[in-house]
């Protein structure tokens, strides 16, 4: 899952940024609205965590422009405004969700998590491909009665293919979804990480193949051989 993260408190920025890297999101961030809006509409991010009070362009605008411009990522309002007034206004610009600073962190993950279930339509935080299974509440992957222990990136990757299972997914999507700003993949690090998945979930020498290669075109995770 890729977030965006529009914040110009520098201190709470970097915590935030560093709470979500830790739960597995690949996260993007600026400090101003003007920049935050151009990212927007530039990349596909599955949830976008705004500020009202920001430098350049507020919050409010943002979200204004990126409803004009028909862009349905969800959008969370992380702000110091706690009126009820507030957040009624924000709630009706098109935001998904409000949260009043300050805040637990744990929070705010938590309800990022349910803004993406809701974007992908998934109510149930398990995600099931035959035997494998993937709990994206308690981040685990079980295969079969096995435990798989994944990185937090593998467990982004596997989590991205099952949300679009018998779906074929492209090179070019996996970089945008797994990768944050900071990282310039190379052509072959996708390769390399479906390599080491398909090895990972493989726990013994039974197990059927679940990550298939369209040549030319990119994976698809499915029990049926495409």
């Amino acid at each position: 899952m890729k977030l965006l993260l529009v914040e110009d408190s520098e201190a709470l920025s970097r915590a935030v940024v560093k709470a979500l890297k830790a739960s597995g999101f690949a996260v993007d961030s600026t400090d101003n609205g003007q920049d935050g809006l151009w990212m927007a509409l530039e990349n596909n991010y599955d949830v976008i965590i705004l500020d009202i009070m920001l430098p350049g362009l507020d919050g409010r605008e943002v979200l204004k422009k990126l409803r004009e411009a028909n862009n349905e990522s969800p959008v969370l309002f992380l702000t110091a405004k706690d009126s009820i007034e507030d957040r009624v206004a924000g709630l009706r610009l098109g935001a998904d969700d409000y949260l009043v600073k300050s805040f637990a962190i744990e929070e705010l993950i938590a309800r990022v998590e349910a803004l993406a279930r809701r974007k992908y339509q998934t109510r149930s935080p398990k995600l099931t491909v035959g035997d494998l299974t993937l709990d994206r509440s308690a981040k685990t992957v079980t295969r079969g009665s096995h435990n798989v222990p994944l990185t937090s990136q593998l467990f982004s990757l596997l989590e991205y293919l099952m949300l679009h299972e018998g779906s074929v997914i492209s090179r070019t999507q996996i970089e945008e979804h797994i990768y944050d700003e900071q990282v310039s993949p190379m052509s072959n690090v996708v390769d390399t990480a479906i390599c080491a998945l398909r090895k990972s979930i493989k726990v013994s020498k039974n197990d059927a193949l679940l990550i298939h290669t369209r040549r030319g075109m990119g994976y698809i995770i499915s029990v049926e051989k495409p």
